[in-house]
């Protein structure tokens, strides 16, 4: 009998066969995994080949102007070339979302796990994380430069707003989702609140907080490059609206290059995170 019951009871401390979870599995067909073989790999670099050889080519052939769409050996020399200047606004950028960003998401989590335990905290907080979702935080940033000035503050404090309510709403959602009766065994065998919550609500919500983590970065960073646009001195997307005024494509596109790079490594960090912490939901 004790055999039987210890098999049904999910153990978080026991590591058992990995394999790809619930967030990696779609993610799974889009990235790279054990299951790609080399002819399939091989494939997909000789498609990006085309890709870039096959514009390269048909922007010389109709002689598009460089002010208008670059060649991508242009756009690979500008990013050579201007990387001693773009590095350090490349630094800037990152920290700013990971500042803003580690902010809003452990805000966001905490109060995910409040409202979840308290349905009246629920009740007050939930009008105003609708607020901060339906509006664009981008448009208080000039609110945020006149208050803080040009620095740092009134960009993170942006990115903590953009992402904290993503976070938030996907870990209160994957905290509502759990089992039952998983909590009413654990509350058979004398389980505190605290133990019901990190052993058995985090684990088995972990899926939906990966998911709320990605996206909540990923609008940090679009809110990151906003607000730099609009109201920083420094940063990618200061250098966007500096190349963009003074019509150098080749190194305005080196510059999406860089954003495009940190938005595809923000998937890839969070998909194997994923797949190392959700693998048992499959």
């Amino acid at each position: 009998m004790s055999d039987a019951l210890h098999d049904k009871i999910p153990s978080f401390g026991n590591k058992g066969q990995k394999t790809e979870a619930g967030l990696a599995g779609g993610a799974g067909a889009l990235l790279g995994n054990s299951n790609r073989t080399a002819f399939e790999t091989a494939i997909i670099a000789l498609v990006a080949v085309v890709i870039i050889g096959g514009a390269e080519l048909l922007i010389r052939l109709f002689e598009v102007p460089l002010y208008i769409l670059p060649p991508p050996s242009a756009i690979g020399s500008a990013l050579i070339t201007e990387w001693p200047f773009l590095w350090p606004h490349l630094v800037t950028t990152i920290c700013e979302l990971l500042i803003g960003f580690s902010i809003g998401a452990s805000i966001g989590f905490i109060l995910a796990a409040v409202i979840t335990q308290f349905p009246f905290a629920e009740k007050i907080i939930t009008p105003y994380i609708l607020l901060l979702v339906t509006t664009p935080m981008l448009a208080l940033v000039p609110l945020l430069v006149l208050r803080f000035g040009f620095g740092w503050e009134p960009r993170i404090i942006a990115v903590a707003l953009a992402s904290g309510p993503m976070v938030m709403i996907n870990s209160a959602t994957g905290f509502r989702r759990v089992d039952l009766a998983k909590i009413a065994l654990a509350k058979s065998f004398g389980a505190s609140t605290f133990q019901i919550f990190t052993k058995i609500r985090i684990p088995m919500a972990m899926p939906m907080i990966m998911v709320g983590l990605m996206i909540g970065s990923i609008f940090g960073l679009l809110t990151t490059v906003g607000a730099e646009m609009v109201g920083g001195a420094e940063g990618l997307g200061n250098r966007l609206n500096y190349y963009s005024s003074m019509i150098r494509m080749p190194q305005f596109f080196a510059v999406i290059v860089l954003l495009a790079t940190i938005g595809i490594s923000i998937y890839v960090i969070f998909f194997q995170i994923g797949k190392k912490w959700t693998s048992w939901e499959s």
